[in-house]
């Protein structure tokens, strides 16, 4: 990785970082509505970001975010133990391949390991062949089936 990008933990204070990490997120995967379209207020990313079960990543250069990575720190039930799974992953496009992505994963486990959480996991379409690439260098991947299961009517 380059050494003129920061990769860094977002907190309570962070709400501007998070929404230009929104916007990266929604240039990376072409899908700006979801990622701009309805943005929470800063009450709620404020406190978002300054819960024990969300995790928000960026990688700045000069100041702009270039990448970011979210997660959420999940309990288990059946030992007092939690989880960390990584919800969105993404490198603009000029700063991929150069290593930011990985750099956005070993700060995710590190706070990871802070919360007390003994693993980090991530789904990936087969056909991202990249993240598959990505995440094959850094685990292990088992092969299964994900189920969107939606509300009756359109409920929220």
């Amino acid at each position: 990785m380059k050494h003129d990008v920061e990769i860094r933990v977002l907190g309570s204070n962070d709400a501007a970082l998070m929404r230009e990490m929104l916007s990266m997120f929604g240039a990376a995967f072409e899908d700006f509505a979801t990622y701009t379209g309805n943005q929470p207020d800063d009450t709620y990313l404020t406190g978002l970001l300054s819960g024990r079960n969300f995790i928000a990543i960026v990688a700045l250069r000069e100041g702009q975010v270039i990448g970011g990575l979210t997660a959420y720190v999940l309990s288990k039930f059946e030992q007092m133990r939690s989880e960390v799974y990584i919800y969105d992953l993404a490198v603009e496009e000029d700063f991929r391949r150069q290593g930011i992505a990985t750099a956005l994963i070993r700060e995710v486990q590190k706070e990871a390991r802070t919360r007390g959480a003994r693993l980090v996991f991530v789904q990936a379409d087969c056909e991202d062949e990249h993240a598959v690439a990505l995440y094959s260098t850094l685990g292990t991947g088992k092969q299964v089936l994900h189920f969107e299961i939606r509300q009756p009517d359109g409920a929220a």
